[in-house]
């Protein structure tokens, strides 16, 4: 089996509270991009789990894709085979569009039909929120707007605008900005409805600006061009088009030290697309 794995976009991220476990509460609304890692999955009779090519300073055992795949061994039906899993990287790590998350759940969805679990995609997500809290959306695979630690998540049908996204050569740490002193944690909650109707801004964009100087480099560029977003705890920017010709013509003056790619939004996981194929294919 070979699945992408998209990555997401949180259009807007409003941090709203802390837990005394010390996560914490969140609304944001994830949208899923056309811009995808790959994963190949083959069975064999080693009974094992292997994964390749390996990922430098990242231990196979610390790996998401390592993770999920022996998280669902024990309700594997298919008990004598192993899987080895091959993931060609395009979606940049440390970027806030949750590659591993996607990769993680990409393994979930894959390996429950290959090892004939029959664990429904709500089951899945439980399992999945153990490896990371994106990890529940790319399951379900459909756009949402989610609150909790973003694992509450509640269906919507969004825009598919173009994205020009932009990761400036940096990797910025999530435990830095959500255990500093100065994040906002108390910004009012919303409704869905003023979410899809108005929107939000990420409070975690002026942390990462501070901490990070190629991203405010970035930001304050791309703000010539247009609303920029921060995705997640980024480093990752994004603008909105209506139209991949005009996202084109401003990737195409970008500096060369920053990566960019013109990407559409989707409301269904790219994910899910090509398994429904599969399984439709491979029905009986």
């Amino acid at each position: 089996m070979q699945l992408p794995s998209p990555a997401k976009l949180n259009l807007f991220l409003h941090i709203t509270g802390q837990r005394q476990d010390g996560y914490h509460e969140l609304q944001t609304l994830f949208q899923f991009i056309d811009l995808c890692d790959t994963l190949h999955f083959s069975l064999n009779e080693e009974s094992d789990v292997t994964i390749s090519p390996e990922i430098k300073d990242l231990p196979t055992q610390e790996n998401l894709v390592y993770k999920a795949a022996k998280l669902l061994e024990p309700f594997r039906k298919k008990t004598t085979y192993g899987v080895a899993i091959r993931l060609e990287k395009q979606l940049p790590m440390g970027g806030g569009i949750g590659g591993g998350s996607s990769n993680a759940a990409t393994t979930l969805l894959a390996l429950n039909q290959l090892w004939q679990c029959q664990l429904s995609l709500e089951k899945l997500a439980q399992l999945g929120v153990q490896l990371g809290a994106d990890v529940p959306v790319f399951v379900m695979g459909f756009s949402a707007f989610a609150e909790g630690v973003g694992e509450r998540l509640q269906k919507v049908t969004l825009p598919t605008p173009y994205f020009l996204l932009v990761k400036p050569n940096c990797h910025v740490s999530t435990c830095q900005i959500f255990t500093d002193k100065d994040l906002t944690r108390d910004t009012p909650p919303i409704r869905i409805s003023h979410a899809l109707k108005l929107g939000g801004h990420n409070d975690c964009l002026n942390l990462v600006r501070k901490y990070n100087p190629e991203v405010n480099e970035a930001y304050l560029w791309l703000k010539n061009h247009g609303d920029v977003k921060l995705t997640g705890t980024g480093a990752c920017l994004f603008l909105t088009f209506n139209n991949a010709h005009d996202a084109e013509q401003v990737r195409a003056t970008i500096p060369e030290k920053w990566q960019a790619w013109v990407c559409r939004g989707c409301n269904v996981s790219p994910t899910h697309d090509v398994l429904n194929q599969w399984i439709e294919k491979n029905k009986g």
